[in-house]
């Protein structure tokens, strides 16, 4: 592929993630679509709400837009969750790269199993999911339950859409930024 044909193919979709971050959401816009994906993420996962209830924190983005041709990118807005109480706005932002072509909604949830990866987390200036920590995405057995070795990682990460879990889907690369809100 030359050089000309990528930038050809980037400019409108960086036009586009562009486009979503100008139209951010209210706080009050985010806090109704939490809870509106916690609730549909228990009702796909019980295993996942009895993780949620055990753990540290919760970061949850409840419309990540993916789209490309070629050239990838996705972006949402989040809040993240402390005994289910939104403390801070984040938001997440990836690009990728290779054969692709469409557009997708999902919802992510992200699961910080102990105080120490939260405040990492926390304390950080733009995290990347594989590089400031290793999220394990959880996928769901036999009788909806989540593996043992899934469980017991520190951090645990969700993908679902409106037809449930997603499965073969990865948070790698994606990086996580702090909202002023």
């Amino acid at each position: 592929m030359n050089l000309k044909y990528f930038f050809l193919r980037l400019i409108p979709l960086l036009a586009m993630l562009a486009g979503t971050t100008a139209m951010a959401a209210s706080k009050e816009e985010i806090n109704a679509s939490v809870e509106q994906a916690v609730a549909e993420f228990y009702q796909y996962s019980s295993a996942g709400k009895i993780l949620a209830e055990n753990a540290s924190g919760m970061l949850v983005f409840p419309s990540v837009i993916k789209a490309g041709f070629a050239i990838g990118g996705e972006y949402g807005e989040g809040a993240l969750l402390i005994k289910g109480e939104p403390v801070a706005y984040y938001n997440v932002a990836a690009a990728s790269f290779g054969f692709q072509i469409g557009a997708q909604v999902r919802s992510q949830v992200i699961l910080f199993m102990n105080d120490q990866v939260l405040n990492d987390f926390r304390e950080s200036y733009g995290w990347k999911a594989g590089v400031d920590g290793s999220v394990a995405v959880a996928t769901l057995g036999a009788g909806g339950e989540i593996s043992t070795e899934t469980a017991q990682e520190p951090i645990i990460g969700f993908i679902f859409g409106n037809k449930g879990l997603m499965y073969n889907l990865s948070l790698e690369g994606s990086k996580i930024t702090k909202l002023d809100k």
